[in-house]
């Protein structure tokens, strides 16, 4: 009897406790109260010039956002870096080894290195005059561009623009001023395709042989069950951090650009 009173006392006392704690802080809240921010968008007439340009400039750069991604594999480095470090992995026959987040990380992060003087110097020449309101907005576009179109011819085959400009019909260019960015785009993505498989192929070589004598090796052995890739696979790896691979890689990715 005496401990179901004492239960039902030490309960009775929980339950005070409970309601003074909540009381306190619903004062506490009604002295002191926490502000919140008020979000909302609105859409008014635009009723000057600058209010219609500073619309469209939005709206271009919402469209450049939205693109950004299809802009970063057409224009730059990172389609030959990505096909590069595919066939790499293809190569050692690793799988998903490394996995794709670090190797697409890994390739953005060697474009930003490798475009950063093209980057730099399209910053200096149309978009800081842009943001100072010194250029118009399609000023910045033909100043920009001028950059980008020398780091794409620097990469780009001959006989890819020449493919281009005969299936659009379009007259033998002078000079590379001439030459249409609407071509020298798809004519670069193309030359890059092909030095990406030329080198992967280049890679493939010394993986192969590895292959060719750990399947032979086998095979004279009368070992016919076990995969050769079980074998041949801790070798390849082997190999690949003797010579280091990665310095060795990178290095020649990075050089295959100037």
């Amino acid at each position: 009897m005496k401990r179901t009173l004492l239960k039902k006392g030490l309960i009775a006392l929980s339950l005070i406790l409970l309601l003074i704690f909540v009381l306190s802080l619903k004062e506490g809240f009604a002295q002191e109260r926490i502000p919140i921010p008020r979000i909302g968008i609105t859409l008014d007439e635009a009723r000057e010039p600058r209010d219609v340009a500073l619309s469209l400039e939005i709206l271009f750069l919402l469209t450049i956002l939205s693109l950004a991604p299809a802009i970063v594999i057409s224009v730059t480095s990172f389609t030959r870096i990505a096909i590069v470090f595919s066939f790499m992995r293809r190569a050692l026959s690793t799988q998903q080894e490394p996995p794709n987040q670090v190797m697409m990380a890994l390739a953005i992060f060697l474009t930003i290195f490798i475009m950063a003087p093209t980057i730099k110097e399209v910053n200096d020449v149309a978009v800081k005059p842009y943001f100072d309101q010194e250029i118009t907005a399609v000023e910045m576009y033909q100043r920009g561009i001028v950059p980008v179109r020398t780091f794409m011819f620097r990469q780009t085959r001959e006989k890819d623009i020449a493919l281009f400009l005969r299936l659009g019909n379009i007259e033998r260019p002078r000079n590379q001023d001439d030459v249409p960015t609407y071509v020298i785009i798809p004519a670069f993505i193309i030359s890059e395709l092909t030095t990406a498989f030329k080198i992967g192929i280049l890679l493939f070589i010394p993986f192969i042989v590895i292959d060719l004598v750990v399947a032979s090796t086998l095979m004279s052995m009368g070992i016919i069950f076990l995969p050769p890739i079980f074998v041949s696979l801790p070798f390849k790896i082997i190999l690949f951090i003797l010579v280091d691979g990665w310095h060795l890689l990178t290095y020649q990715l990075v050089n295959s650009f100037r």
